[in-house]
């Protein structure tokens, strides 16, 4: 199917779209990339979602990415003595310990000593998504005491969060390692690596994978923003992860943050997801609020490679209509002016090799002459992603030998992907692409496209060529001597 917008959309599978029939329905809608969340359903769940992507990808007769997200470690304080919980009052005291006995209105069992050994007077702990806060005034190997800043009802196995710190705590657990052999094995795309505070947890997760899957690192942790520009170097992608970095962080900061890291993401040609809450009223409502459609045209005049649904599309009761929401919002600010004018304004590339010439090349030429595509011949994916940083304001078509790398690309600005055969002279590439744009309904036999390749073909990192190329045969021959 041809899309005619050029930022993704990702959908999360849940009980709410479960099956190929509602997937198919996804797909047709507007979703690109289908997001498989690790931390609900088990394997044969997984496997059974998998199946049904793989399925509805070979009836459409595109590439269709998925994407695997790890739980990551869970920090959670213990159970209390009435199952109901506690409500801690503003300038109360409070005591995390280690001490498993049933926890009070005056202590509660932490059962992570990794906290403990981190934690400094003055640090902060959140509970329960932020609603609670705490300050430590003392602590040691085995215990926080606590004054309350903020209050709120606390139960059984609340989540815990510790913005001020970075924790002796790697960004796989062993479930998160089995997970990752389990997708990897099974045959995703993209595996999204949850609580990363450093570059060394991508390096890890990326010996694990083998080069099975691109690695995709949320941000979702105030030392992940710090440590941004190394994380970002490790990484194939970049997802923001707005929830838990509004919990962690003042809300106010996240905008400029999402924003900052948008830029960032782009200047380096790597996908950037902006994630979490987007459509959150569409869980009950088959209509967004006003402000939602315009935090998501927001992330789209930023840049942003891709939008993401989460339980909107995996428990709501409209996954489709949300959907359907996303792709008109898309539609829509793409189709403005100056939607193309803050593109180009934030253009912010640094040209080093041959590959940054011929695409900014090839989307200068397009935007002088009548040119109806980009197509990019590509091994690794490398000469699309460049092209896309580009942000052009006519189509990419990124084909390329490799399902694994069409597959991938799904998730990047602009790309629209396609399966070629095995090629060995520009000639056959130059015909391969005029057919690919023609069928696709992307030009005519009337129309010029620019075709951009390496020769030798099949090497990595080889781009070399770019032509400004007829789309009818008959004049490609015509005018090739080769």
């Amino acid at each position: 199917m041809k899309r005619d917008r050029n930022v993704k959309i990702v959908a999360t599978l849940g009980p709410a779209s479960d099956g190929e029939h509602m997937i198919r329905k996804l797909y047709e809608a507007g979703a690109d990339v289908f997001r498989l969340n690790m931390s609900h359903g088990g394997h044969d769940e997984i496997r059974a979602r998998h199946a049904a992507i793989r399925k509805v990808e070979r009836e459409m007769g595109r590439p269709i990415a998925i994407l695997a997200d790890l739980q990551g470690p869970k920090l959670r304080c213990g159970v209390f003595a009435e199952d109901e919980g506690h409500v801690l009052r503003n300038g109360a005291s409070f005591r995390f310990d280690l001490d498993p006995t049933p926890g009070t209105d005056k202590r509660v069992n932490l059962p992570h000593p990794e906290i403990f050994a981190a934690l400094e007077p003055g640090s902060r702990l959140l509970v329960n998504d932020g609603k609670v806060r705490l300050r430590v005034d003392d602590c040691g190997p085995d215990f926080a005491d606590c004054t309350v800043i903020a209050g709120g009802p606390v139960s059984n196995r609340k989540g815990v969060n510790v913005p001020d710190v970075v924790l002796p705590l790697a960004a796989l657990s062993e479930k998160d390692r089995a997970d990752l052999e389990f997708v990897c094995e099974l045959g995703v795309d993209w595996l999204a690596l949850s609580f990363v505070q450093r570059a060394a947890d991508v390096h890890e997760a990326r010996d694990l994978a083998k080069g099975r899957a691109a690695i995709l690192s949320k941000i979702e942790k105030p030392a992940a923003v710090t440590a941004f520009e190394e994380i970002l170097a490790a990484s194939d992608g970049i997802m923001v992860a707005r929830g838990d970095l509004g919990v962690e962080l003042p809300v106010h900061a996240v905008p400029p943050i999402q924003k900052r890291l948008v830029r960032k993401c782009r200047s380096a040609a790597k996908p950037v997801i902006v994630a979490t809450q987007m459509l959150e009223s569409m869980i009950e409502s088959p209509m967004p609020t006003r402000a939602e459609v315009s935090d998501v045209a927001t992330a789209l005049y930023e840049g942003a490679d891709a939008v993401m649904l989460s339980a909107e599309s995996a428990a709501g009761s409209y996954p489709v209509e949300a959907v359907q929401t996303m792709h008109n919002v898309a539609l829509e600010v793409e189709s403005d002016p100056n939607f193309h004018t803050i593109m180009a304004a934030s253009r912010q590339v640094t040209r080093s090799s041959t590959a940054d010439a011929i695409v900014a090349a090839a989307r200068e030429i397009a935007e002088t002459v009548d040119i109806k595509a980009i197509c990019c011949f590509t091994q690794s994916g490398g000469t699309a992603s460049l092209v896309a940083r580009e942000r052009p304001r006519v189509p990419i078509l990124a084909l390329t030998p490799v399902i694994s790398v069409a597959r991938r690309m799904c998730l990047t600005w602009g790309c629209q992907c396609y399966i070629t055969g095995e090629l060995t002279r520009f000639k056959g590439a130059v015909v391969s692409a005029a057919r690919t744009a023609r069928d696709g309904g992307y030009a005519t036999e009337e129309d010029q496209i620019i075709v951009t390749a390496g020769v030798p073909f099949n090497v990595q990192g080889s781009t070399n060529i770019l032509r400004v190329a007829p789309c009818a045969e008959r004049l490609i021959y015509a005018t090739d001597p080769e």
